[in-house]
């Protein structure tokens, strides 16, 4: 019986043995989660702070040399992982341009930093104190994109539904309207140059079914694509009063990759190149051609102006031209037809 007993307790003893170790590792592991989840929750309430020092800091800007931005009412949420930023009825002031915003929601997520998603509720209203305009801006849905390379733009992206631009000084009267309009920016990579930290970026715009009154347009398609080199490939350099200067000196060119336009009864294409010269003007060539669009802006400009911009008609009613940008002047072949002040 004793002999049983003895074994009995052998077997056992084991358990007794594995169930407080057991126990410790559990504990161990949950001491581990909670410092984390609490070092994590306190880093991010440092980060968010941050993050509202950086935005409030706006408000302090001169408005002239930097924009300023300042908030009714600021909120940063997004706890655990992600950082949402919202602006309540946002200020933007620049120069004479001041930009009133009801809402701006800006969103980082925290496993993918260098990526911001951004949106914006309307109507936007833009006042210009030197000229005494003001515009209004609505849409139902605006919302943007930026993604960012080591502090290189690999995308950009703004596209808005049901956009309507108004003349709001007197009354409401409607500009322009289109239900889709998007703009994005891609950058080329084979156009990167790392040893002289210059980039080059695509931009490629799209209006669908634009209507525009004042210019007679209606239920138009307009599509553009441009690319411009020679930009620094940090875009913390953007920001430097020299920029452009620098950029000329980098050899700088804006292409105009095509202007495409398109509606019922007319055509209108533009392409070519632009670079700045010593002075910080503008030179090169952009051709123009197209069908039914001196009679469509035939009342909006008269003659001769409409042939120096668009060119004489063909035997079938096209138009043809080449519009020259030197010496701070944009030229119609030889003919001198408007000024273009420096650049910088």
């Amino acid at each position: 019986m004793n002999a049983c007993c003895g074994d009995d307790t052998l077997v056992r003893q084991p358990g007794k043995v594995r169930l407080p170790a057991m126990k410790k590792r559990i504990i161990i592991l949950g001491s581990v989660v909670v410092a984390v989840v609490v070092l994590w929750s306190a880093a991010w309430l440092v980060l968010a702070g941050m993050v509202r020092q950086n935005i409030e800091a706006l408000a302090a800007a001169d408005g002239v040399t930097t924009p300023s931005l300042s908030c009714e009412a600021l909120d940063i949420g997004g706890f655990p992982f992600r950082f949402d930023v919202d602006c309540s009825n946002a200020n933007i002031v620049s120069g004479d341009v001041a930009v009133a915003v009801p809402g701006i929601r800006a969103s980082v997520r925290v496993y993918a930093p260098t990526h911001m998603l951004a949106s914006a509720l309307g109507p936007l209203q833009l006042t210009d104190s030197f000229t005494g305009t003001r515009n209004a801006v609505a849409w139902s849905v605006l919302e943007a994109s930026v993604r960012l390379d080591n502090w290189r733009i690999a995308r950009a992206s703004v596209s808005g539904k049901d956009m309507v631009w108004s003349d709001s000084l007197f009354g409401d009267s409607v500009i322009a309207q289109s239900p889709a309009v998007e703009l994005h920016l891609f950058d080329i990579p084979e156009q990167h140059d790392a040893e002289r930290r210059l980039a080059a970026l695509a931009l490629y715009g799209r209006a669908q079914a634009l209507a525009w009154p004042g210019l007679t347009l209606a239920d138009t398609n307009a599509e553009i694509e441009l690319e411009l080199s020679g930009l620094p490939d940090d875009v913390r350099a953007w920001g430097d009063p020299m920029l452009l200067p620098a950029m000329q000196q980098a050899g700088a060119e804006l292409k105009v990759v095509s202007i495409h336009g398109t509606d019922a009864s007319s055509v209108l294409d533009a392409s070519g190149a632009l670079r700045l010269d010593a002075q910080g003007a503008p030179e090169g060539q952009i051709a123009v051609t197209s069908t039914g669009v001196a009679e469509r802006i035939g009342p909006l400009i008269e003659e001769p102006w409409r042939t120096l911009v668009l060119g004489t008609p063909a035997a079938d009613g096209s138009h043809t031209n080449q519009l020259n940008f030197r010496g701070g002047g944009i030229y119609s072949g030889l003919v001198p037809i408007a000024a273009v002040p420096p650049l910088y």
